[in-house]
C-alpha cells in the first residue's frame, strides 16, 4: 500500500448529532463492551471446559465468539478513550488497521456463518455420513479458509479506500474509519471505485445470504419428507 498522504492523523467526530451526551454514551457503550466480552468468554469456556462440546459445531461456534470479542474490540476502546475526554485524534495508521480489522472481522463472521449453515446441513441431510464429511481436517480446512477470504476482502478494500491521497481535511465523520467517510476526505475523484467498493461490499454478503438460504431450504426439505414419529 504506498501512502501519499498529506495527512498524518485524523480526527474522529464521534456519532453525528449526539453533543452533550459524551457521559451517557461512555457508560452505556462501555456496559454493552463488557456484557459482549463476558458473554463470549464464557460460551468459550463452556466449549472448552465441555468435553461432550468438542464438535464440530461447536467449533465454529468457538471461532464466532472470537471473532466477536475482536469485532467491537477494533472501534469502541478509542470511542470511550474519547468520550471520556481525551483526544479524539487518530493516526493514518491506526486508521487504517481500524478499516481493515473491521472488515477482516466482518467478512471472516459473515464467511463462518455459511459454514455453519453447511454443517447443519450436512447434520441433518447426511446424518450417517456427517462425521466422515465433517472431518477434524475439513473443519480446520474451512475454519482457516473463512479467515482467508475475509483477509482478502478486508485487504482488497483497505487498498482501495488508502491508494488516494489524503491532503485534508482531516475530520472524520463518524466514531471510527469506515470506507463512506473516508472517501469523502480523499484529494481525488472517487466516483469509479466508490462503485467498486459498493458492488464488492454488497456482493459479498449476499452471496453468503443465498448459500444459507439454500441450506436452510434443503434443511427444512428433508425435514418435511420425513413421515415416521421416530424420525
Amino acid at each position: 500500500m504506498r501512502n501519499v498522504s498529506m495527512v498524518t492523523m485524523f480526527i474522529l467526530l464521534g456519532i453525528p448529532h449526539t453533543e452533550g451526551l459524551e457521559t451517557m454514551l461512555f457508560v452505556l457503550f462501555l456496559s454493552f463492551y463488557i456484557f459482549t466480552l463476558l458473554g463470549n468468554l464464557l460460551i468459550l469456556l463452556a466449549i472448552v471446559s465441555s468435553t461432550r462440546l468438542h464438535t464440530p459445531m461447536y467449533f465454529f461456534l468457538c471461532k464466532l465468539s472470537v471473532c466477536d470479542i475482536f469485532s467491537p474490540s477494533v472501534s469502541s476502546p478509542k470511542m470511550l478513550f474519547y468520550l471520556s475526554g481525551n483526544s479524539q485524534t487518530i493516526s493514518y495508521a491506526g486508521c487504517v488497521c481500524q478499516l481493515f480489522f473491521y472488515h477482516f472481522l466482518g467478512c471472516t463472521e459473515c464467511f463462518l456463518y455459511t459454514v455453519m449453515a453447511y454443517d447443519r446441513f450436512v447434520a441433518i441431510c447426511y446424518p450417517l455420513r456427517y462425521t466422515i464429511i465433517m472431518s477434524h481436517r475439513v473443519c480446520a480446512i474451512l475454519a482457516m479458509g473463512t479467515s482467508l477470504f475475509g483477509c482478502t476482502q478486508a485487504t482488497f478494500l483497505t487498498t482501495l479506500t488508502f491508494q488516494f491521497p489524503y491532503c485534508g481535511p482531516n475530520d472524520v465523520d463518524y466514531y471510527f474509519c469506515d470506507i463512506p467517510v473516508m472517501l469523502k476526505l480523499a484529494c481525488a475523484d472517487t466516483s469509479s471505485l466508490e462503485m467498486v467498493g459498493f458492488v464488492s461490499v454488497g456482493l459479498m454478503p449476499l452471496s453468503c445470504f443465498l448459500l444459507i438460504l439454500t441450506s436452510y431450504s434443503c434443511i427444512v426439505r428433508s425435514i418435511l419428507q420425513i413421515r415416521s414419529t421416530e424420525g
